[in-house]
C-alpha cells in the first residue's frame, strides 16, 4: 500500500485515530494514503485545512478541473482517480470526465490547460498567461484559485507518490474506460 510502515486501524491511538476516523467518516474506509500521514497527523490536518481554506471561495467545480489537471500533469493516479471520481459523481458523466478537457466551454478548457503549466513548471507560466485567463472573463481571485489548487496538488501527490500510496482499490469499482483513463501513473492497488 505505501513504502513506510503505519499502525494498523486497530494500533492507532490519539491522533492517528483520529485522522483514520475523519477518513472513515468522509469516505467510508481508511484511505492507503492515511498511513502516511499517521506519521504526521498534524501535517494531514494542516493540509486538509489548506484544502478547505481555497474551496470555501473557489467554484468548487473549477477546483476540481484544475486539481485533475494538476494530478495528470503530475502523473498522480491517486489524484486523478480521486478527483476524477468527483467530477463524473458531481458535474459531468463518465465519458466527459474520461474525455476531458474535449468538451468543456473555452474557459473551463483554459482553466486546466493553465493548471496542468503551473504543476509542470509554474517558472513557464507568464503575463500573458494571466491576460489570456482575464481576457476569458476570469477575475484574479479566480486565478489565484486555479494556482492554489494546482499547487496543493502537487505537494499532496508528490507525498503519495514519493512514498509508494497506491490508488485505493475502491477505485477499481470505476467504470473501467474511466478508471484506465485516470491510472495516469501507479497502478490502483489490489482488494485487500
Amino acid at each position: 500500500m505505501t513504502y513506510i510502515d503505519a499502525p494498523s486501524e486497530d494500533e492507532a491511538t490519539g491522533a492517528v485515530a483520529d485522522l483514520y476516523d475523519y477518513e472513515r467518516n468522509r469516505v467510508g474506509y481508511v484511505p492507503n494514503f492515511a498511513g502516511i500521514f499517521a506519521h504526521r497527523p498534524d501535517v494531514y490536518a494542516a493540509w486538509r485545512g489548506l484544502i478547505n481554506s481555497i474551496t470555501e471561495r473557489a467554484d468548487f467545480r473549477r477546483y476540481e478541473l484544475a486539481t485533475l489537471a494538476a494530478a495528470r500533469a503530475r502523473r498522480s493516479s491517486y489524484c486523478a482517480l480521486a478527483h476524477g471520481s468527483v467530477l463524473a459523481k458531481q458535474f459531468y458523466d463518465d465519458e466527459t470526465v474520461r474525455t476531458l478537457p474535449a468538451g468543456l466551454d473555452e474557459t473551463d478548457t483554459a482553466i486546466m490547460a493553465f493548471a496542468e503549466k503551473v504543476a509542470r513548471d509554474p517558472t513557464s507560466v507568464t503575463k500573458s498567461d494571466i491576460e489570456h485567463l482575464r481576457d476569458l472573463g476570469l477575475h484574479d481571485d479566480e486565478i489565484v484559485d486555479a494556482v492554489l489548487s494546482a499547487a496543493a496538488r502537487c505537494f499532496f501527490s508528490t507525498v503519495l507518490d514519493a512514498l509508494g500510496a497506491e490508488p485505493d482499490a475502491v477505485f477499481n469499482e470505476l467504470d473501467p474506460q474511466l478508471r484506465d483513463a485516470l491510472t495516469v501513473g501507479r497502478p490502483i492497488a489490489p482488494a485487500r
